[in-house]
């Protein structure tokens, strides 16, 4: 039987992921943001906000609204690998937890594909619980010279998109993750080629070209049913132990076929314990 996709999505910071994610919403498919639910799980009044203002003290993460102040908070934690785990660990919990209610939401109301749109996807090891893995991909490069270019009212130096960059796993390690990786090197035209396709192979997975199955999971109760049959089928893989990742990944040709191929632009760096890097 086939299942209702949950799709993982992610990348790092300036690697254009939240494009993607536009991309995917305008074909109907719902969007879970974990950067909109992160910032409900700490907003005022929820036990989340207090426990930060509490660790972190009120005159160095409050603004004069009484809300946190991001930056601030930001500067404490990309320069302080204690304080952000500590920090992701009052998040994180409160982010799946409503992650999980708004994926059974959406296999209520029939939705046959749901998106969640995880930057820390795979730290946060929500990548164990998703059907498809999709990395959007820049180099190093490109990667910092997009963010420093970020219209802000405080631009970046780049020292401080360095911190921001290097406070998360980087892309090429991401990749590793991957059951596709998309491209976004190129122009936008090129990005969106790259989002139809793979739309249309999860549709193809859904009872080939008619796309039978579906459609059927438009029915709330096959959508719900199919869903939480599909979690239950992770959780025993988990059980079981299985990894995925193996450094290779699917990757679209003109002609609609896939081809394996490894990793390009990528190459061991030296002592670094099978890390992998973006050649330059």
């Amino acid at each position: 039987m086939a299942k209702p996709p949950v799709v993982g999505l992610t990348g790092g910071i300036a690697s254009g992921k939240s494009t993607v994610s536009s991309l995917l919403s305008t074909h109907h498919i719902p969007i879970i943001d974990a950067d909109i639910l992160a910032r409900e799980v700490v907003a005022p009044n929820t036990s989340g906000f207090q426990l930060i203002v509490n660790h972190f003290g009120p005159d160095r993460i409050l603004n004069s609204q009484g809300q946190l102040d991001r930056v601030a908070l930001g500067e404490i934690v990309f320069h302080d690998e204690d304080e952000r785990k500590w920090l992701n660990g009052v998040i994180h919990p409160r982010v799946r937890k409503s992650i999980v209610w708004k994926v059974l939401k959406c296999w209520l109301k029939g939705e046959w594909c749901v998106v969640l749109d995880v930057p820390l996807l795979i730290e946060a090891g929500l990548w164990r619980w998703v059907g498809e893995i999709v990395v959007v991909f820049v180099n190093d490069k490109l990667q910092i010279s997009r963010l420093l270019s970020r219209p802000s009212p405080t631009p970046l130096s780049i020292t401080q998109a360095q911190a921001r960059i290097s406070s998360q796993m980087t892309l090429s390690q991401k990749a590793i993750y991957a059951t596709f990786i998309i491209d976004n090197s190129g122009s936008l035209p090129e990005l969106a080629t790259q989002v139809d396709r793979l739309i249309s192979k999860w549709k193809k997975q859904q009872g080939g070209e008619s796309g039978w199955w579906w459609r059927l999971c438009m029915i709330p109760p096959i959508g719900l049913t199919a869903g939480v049959v599909c979690l239950i089928r992770r959780w025993i893989m988990m059980r079981k132990g299985r990894r995925r990742g193996r450094g290779e990944v699917l990757r679209f040709i003109h002609d609609d076929e896939r081809e394996e191929v490894e990793l390009r632009d990528m190459r061991r760096r030296a002592g670094s314990g099978g890390d992998l890097s973006v050649e330059n």
